[in-house]
């Protein structure tokens, strides 16, 4: 019986709360809803549990009867009303709004969330931001994943926009502090040449061709179709180009690329403004949700103004990239001479295609310009540590205030106070700290007998040798060597012992240029020296003979994995496969149309045109002319019938 009754309040009650929030909704009379909830019997916790399930069983109803854009607002105005006075919590209007997005359709939320942007300001204050915070991000990602990037281009920058204007600059989620890519947007394009390999034949553009305009068209093959979407690899992940090979790739399909944009001019808008009359809309937004890799369509987008800015800006953000300071790059991650002329040159050229890229040139390039400055300053912010743009309020200090004209005690005042507050001194190092505050007399313990020893070297570099053993398997950072206050006894101590450790080393070597690196060679000699298990003498030998002393005393650089190197009598198999396809080669070689140029007017045959490309290859790239080098531009030539041969051939010799 009472559970029954317990039923039949309730039902009561929620009958009373529908039809005052019908009334009250209307003229967001806050009164009606007073009186409703103080029938409600218990406590203000629970009339506010009451309450809160109350507006969302009204919404409910609402949705579920197609109830219309003003409707949903004026139940939520008023929610936003009740948390004001306390009737209800205030995660409530932030739970209407999500049952609101979760059950209507994209073109009514789109009306619903303009009703959002316009309450930033509430949502931003004390009473409803730290309740409604993670609703609103979690209501906003759910949009996100509803929408299409491609129809709904325009609300879903308009969310972006909200969180911007909602959340706070030093929000941690927004800011990407690690510097990380998106790695997973990989560009899947043909990369086989038999397979559907572009042939693009001349188009016979006299019938779509006014008076007055020109044309100017350049052949477009597999090989430009293939460099062109190979740079997308680095574009997504830019550490890339700090590899030798992948950037020796990446400057040569740049330079192939922005040359046939350049060839490729494209016209004014003047001539298409002779069809504006016959289009609805003119200028009309183009947006690519993802690039399409078709053979078939690469002319088509050589000569798109849109697709061709999409390159162009990535290639400057990513050139911006590469010459900013930034926190989290690897320290070795370091530009050379050349890489920072070509990027010099490179974003030049850029620049002045982007000038040339109608619609609108010029404002859209000093547009470019403005967005990649403000990007230095985000970035100079973040290397920072993101500190906080609020300023602190100079009058309003918690701390007890100095008596004016206080004088600063001196450190020596410190040391003879009998004050234990005062005991312990900062001399601001915290190594140093340590080292003054061991003893509570240090002039005593200077004196002990016990610091009066010199340890052996076998003691003292016990544990660094056996870091040097490469079975230990230590990684570079954390081996005792880059330790500054290890470093720092290990140089007295072998001065103590023998100034034979500091003997200039004019005959090995450019001089050394860090603690670590020449650290690493001592011991590494100390370890020949000194007796230890033949097990782990031998591994340690064995590595030492590996290891270039001269890469050493450059500064600790990373030792290549030497590789054989190709002799001229093993390039000879390969010369009379090639024939005309030499030159596809000697591309993807990197040589350049005037190398190529000279190299036939040198020789008058096919096979000795081959012949000199590859002895000019192999003279200039030395050490790194080898077969898995060769092999591999082979490959990326589309003449991987080649490359088994060449392989065959080779291991005979035994060249490899």
């Amino acid at each position: 019986m009472a559970t029954i009754t317990a039923e039949h309040d309730f039902l009561s009650a929620r009958d009373r709360f529908m039809n005052a929030f019908s009334e009250a909704r209307i003229d967001n009379d806050i009164d009606i809803v007073k009186t409703c909830a103080a029938d409600v019997a218990g406590s203000d916790s629970e009339r506010k549990l009451a309450v809160d399930q109350a507006f969302r069983d009204y919404i409910k109803d609402l949705v579920t009867n197609n109830g219309s854009y003003p409707d949903y607002i004026s139940v939520i105005n008023l929610s936003i009303s009740s948390v004001t006075e306390g009737l209800c919590s205030p995660t409530t209007p932030f739970l209407l709004l999500s049952d609101v997005f979760d059950a209507v359709t994209i073109k009514d939320s789109n009306e619903v969330f303009k009703f959002v942007e316009e309450k930033v300001g509430t949502w931003k204050s004390n009473e409803f931001y730290t309740a409604g915070k993670n609703y609103l991000l979690r209501m906003c990602n759910d949009l996100l994943r509803r929408l299409s990037k491609s129809q709904d281009t325009v609300f879903c920058g308009r969310i972006q926009l909200f969180l911007a204007r909602f959340f706070p600059l030093d929000e941690k989620s927004g800011l990407n502090l690690m510097s990380q890519f998106h790695l997973d947007n990989v560009t899947i394009f043909n990369t086989d040449a038999k397979e559907g390999s572009l042939r693009i034949e001349p188009k016979d553009e006299s019938m779509d061709m006014e008076e007055g305009e020109t044309s100017v068209r350049t052949p477009v093959d597999y090989t430009l179709y293939r460099k062109f979407w190979a740079i997308q690899d680095v574009f997504r992940n830019p550490t890339h180009c700090y590899f030798k090979d992948k950037w020796r790739n990446f400057s040569r399909n740049t330079r192939a690329v922005l040359e046939a944009f350049t060839s490729l001019k494209l016209d004014d808008i003047a001539a298409s403004k002779k069809h504006a009359s016959t289009q609805t809309r003119e200028d009309k937004h183009t947006f690519f949700a993802k690039f399409l890799t078709s053979e078939k369509l690469f002319d088509l987008q050589l000569s798109d103004p849109t697709f061709r800015r999409y390159i162009l800006v990535q290639f400057l953000i990513l050139f911006q990239y590469l010459t900013q300071t930034v926190k989290f790059k690897q320290p070795h991650f370091q530009l050379t001479d050349d890489m920072t002329i070509f990027i010099k040159d490179t974003t030049e050229k850029v620049y002045n295609l982007l000038k040339e890229t109608p619609p609108n040139a010029e404002e859209f390039c000093k547009t470019i310009q403005h967005c990649l400055s403000r990007e230095e300053h985000w970035n100079a912010w973040k290397n920072e540590g993101c500190p906080s743009y609020v300023r602190e309020n100079p009058s309003v200090d918690p701390s007890p205030q100095k008596a004016a004209g206080a004088r600063k005690r001196s450190l020596g005042e410190d040391m003879e106070s009998d004050d234990p507050s005062r005991k312990k001194i900062d001399m601001g190092n915290h190594e140093l700290t340590r080292l003054w505050n061991i003893s509570g007399d240090n002039m005593e313990a200077c004196k002990s007998q016990e610091r009066v020893f010199q340890p052996s070297m076998e003691e003292f570099f016990e544990e660094a040798m056996e870091e040097a053993n490469p079975a230990a398997q230590i990684e570079d950072q954390y081996k005792l060597v880059h330790n500054s206050n290890y470093a720092w006894r290990a140089l007295r101590l072998m001065a103590r012992r023998s100034p034979y450790f500091f003997q200039t080393m004019t005959n090995t070597g450019p001089p050394i240029k860090t603690i670590p690196a020449y650290l690493e060679l001592m011991i590494t000699k100390l370890a020949k020296e000194i007796p230890q298990p033949a097990a782990a003498a031998e591994e340690l030998k064995t590595e030492e003979e590996n290891v270039d002393n001269d890469e050493l005393l450059k500064g600790g650089e990373e030792v290549l994995e030497k590789v054989a190197i190709l002799e001229t009598e093993q390039l000879d198999p390969i010369v009379p496969k090639l024939g005309d396809n030499w030159k596809t080669l000697a591309t993807e070689l990197g040589f350049t149309d005037e190398e190529i140029a000279g190299i036939e007017d040198e020789q008058s045959e096919i096979k000795e045109q081959g012949r000199a490309m590859l002895i000019k290859w192999k003279d200039r790239e030395g050490d790194q002319a080898t077969k898995e080098t060769l092999s591999k531009a082979l490959q990326e030539s589309g003449l991987k019938d080649i490359v088994e041969s060449v392989l065959e051939a080779t291991d005979e010799n035994d060249g490899l």
